[in-house]
């Protein structure tokens, strides 16, 4: 009966070691889910925004070839060259799609006649050139003709490197003329994208890739191709001789949401998670493989070593709570040093979140200040404008001065004499015409100061034909020196709660532009016109007889640094348009309706004083 405790003792001691073999090996494989499942979340999301990235760089490449074709079947040398073609044409079209497509870094450019035949291209100087190509037999070519614009991805029949062809129809007289191609390649893109840690391809809608940072996956299926549908992609040469071979990805034994990649990729980027977005404006799907190695590996090692850890303190728990049993004191101070460890980390964590509090309470302030700036700068860049303008009118507000000047000089001299003579009545006559030119001159220096103070001022009740009046004050010496007319129409007498000097600002800009516009014509007059809006608002007008706007100038008329002046920066129109918003209104040039001739620019003000 007492060998019985002892016989026991092993079987215990065993039973204990397995279960504490079992704890360990589950704390590792819970351990293990856990780092996995975090590491691929936070993979995806990382994933996703880089190839978003790559399919943004991918996007912009395309969008910057496809506005070349629209622009191009404008052009009037090309539209002649094919309308009637020429040695001496065809000549110079081929240096200027030569020079473009060095410019813009364009593959080729090139154009074709009616019957789809190359008569011009920018290579045509090399070996490769396109110059008397057929390319009737090309889609794009055909749908440019039926549809006006095309698009098609294709390896090239001559320079055997792939591209997307953009191609844009041009229509004569008699119908069309032919039809302006421009091949974009994107051999820089897939180098950015080797740069760049994970594989990413392409593929058009039918899953065959077209853009890749693996060459050998160029023309590879990601889905099965049925026989009919290989055969007619063959038969198309749409990729050449490409066999069209098979790149799906399989997935990985164990794990469904990975992939094994195929031969070409780089041994490290597999296994790879899939992360798909589509390419805006073309129908591509972009794929990234993102390498799940580098950063499962390190998560996995360290899940394995929390494991072991905490396996490892659970197993001295266990022994120590087996050789220290009843000591209750003990095991109250190792609870009360574990409360302290756990308030430290609280207060840590507490520490760390004021920290980031601080730091979000700091950018929020620097972004304060940066919007400050941006507005300081805005107000500079005004100031700028309206001391450019102070100095366009010098000698328009110095003419102004001089005269009332000279009539003092006149009028102080007969006053003089008028006294000796004993005249007195006279010459307090003349004393007071001096005293009227002389404010006549404060009137005027007053205005000019007022200008050219900086704006940023309190806003005030101000009546528009005084701001009318003292805008032509400033400019009143070149408007007489270019012969030019102002008629002045203000209906009642509406008024604005603004800045005066901003007000005087936009008229200052909008009749110099006028008088610029109106150089040379015997004719030339401004009409500056204002009333009282329907609904309480008011209405500016500022109208010559100049020679009006293009459309092509209109849609960029407001648009930064867009000047049609050899010396202008193009930035007067845009600092007006922000001082009339400013100010709770708009700024407009819209269309003189027919039979009006000359440009208009109209302020419209929502609410009135």
């Amino acid at each position: 009966m007492s060998a019985a405790p002892g016989a026991a003792r092993p079987w215990r001691s065993l039973f204990q070691v397995v279960a504490a073999l079992a704890v360990l090996f589950a704390l590792d494989r819970g351990a293990d889910h856990l780092a996995r499942r975090w590491v691929l979340a936070d993979l995806a999301a990382s994933a996703g925004a880089a190839a978003e990235l790559r399919g943004a760089v991918l996007q912009a490449e395309i969008e910057k070839q496809r506005s070349l074709p629209l622009i191009l079947a404008q052009d009037p040398d090309l539209r002649e060259a094919l309308a009637a073609p020429s040695p001496a044409r065809l000549e110079a079209l081929n240096a200027k799609l030569e020079a473009l497509a060095q410019g813009t870094r364009t593959a080729v450019i090139y154009a074709l006649d009616r019957t789809g035949v190359a008569l011009a291209a920018s290579n045509w100087r090399t070996g490769t050139s396109f110059v008397g190509s057929d390319y009737a037999f090309r889609p794009y070519f055909r749908d440019a003709l039926r549809e006006g614009a095309a698009e098609h991805f294709a390896l090239g029949t001559v320079s055997n490197r792939p591209g997307l062809y953009l191609a844009r129809r041009l229509d004569g007289r008699d119908g069309p003329a032919g039809v302006i191609v421009v091949k974009a390649e994107f051999e820089a893109v897939e180098e950015a994208w080797r740069r760049l840690p994970g594989p990413v391809l392409a593929t058009d809608p039918r899953g065959i890739v077209t853009v890749t940072s693996v060459p050998a996956w160029h023309f590879l299926a990601t889905r099965p191709l049925a026989g009919p549908e290989h055969e007619a992609i063959r038969e198309s040469l749409q990729f050449g001789n490409a066999p069209l071979g098979d790149l799906r990805l399989a997935p990985l034994a164990g794990d469904a949401t990975l992939r094994r990649l195929p031969p070409g990729a780089r041994p490290e980027d597999s296994p790879a998670l899939p992360v798909t977005r589509p390419v805006p404006g073309t129908g591509w799907t972009l794929t990234l493989l993102a390498p799940v190695r580098p950063v499962l590996e390190p998560a996995r090692l360290a899940a394995l070593l929390g494991a072991l850890l905490l396996g490892g303190a659970m197993l001295a728990g266990m022994a120590l709570a087996r050789r220290r049993r009843g000591q209750l004191r003990r095991d109250l101070a190792r609870d009360a040093a574990r409360r302290q460890e756990l308030e430290e980390q609280v207060s840590l964590r507490t520490a760390e979140l004021r920290t980031a509090n601080a730091r979000l309470r700091a950018e929020a302030v620097e972004r304060q200040r940066a919007e400050a700036t941006l507005h300081g700068l805005r107000d500079e860049l005004a100031q700028a404008n309206r001391l450019a303008i102070l100095g366009q009118i010098t000698a328009s507000v110095a003419h102004e001065i001089n005269q009332p000047l000279a009539a003092i000089r006149t009028f102080a001299d007969n006053a003089l004499k008028l006294l000796g003579r004993g005249d007195a009545a006279t010459a307090g006559r003349a004393v007071e015409t001096i005293a009227g030119l002389t404010g006549r001159i404060g009137t005027i220096t007053e205005g000019l100061r007022g200008f050219a103070r900086k704006g940023g001022g309190e806003s005030e009740p101000v009546a528009l034909r005084a701001a009318i009046e003292g805008a032509l004050l400033l400019v009143g010496h070149r408007l007489r020196q270019h012969g030019v007319a102002v008629e002045v129409a203000v209906e009642g007498e509406p008024r604005l709660r603004a800045e005066r000097v901003r007000l005087e600002q936009v008229l200052v800009n909008l009749v110099q532009n006028a008088i610029e516009a109106l150089q040379g014509r015997a004719d030339g007059r401004i009409r500056i016109s204002a009333a009282a809006g329907p609904e309480g608002g008011a209405t500016l007008r500022v109208a010559d007889n100049g020679p009006g706007l293009a459309p092509v100038v209109r849609r960029s008329l407001f648009m930064p640094f867009t000047t049609t002046k050899s010396a202008g920066l193009g930035l007067g129109l845009v600092i007006c348009r922000d001082i009339v918003a400013d100010l709770g209104g708009t700024l407009e040039a819209p269309e003189r309706p027919e039979g009006l001739e000359g440009a208009e620019f109209v302020m419209t003000f929502g609410k009135a004083l």
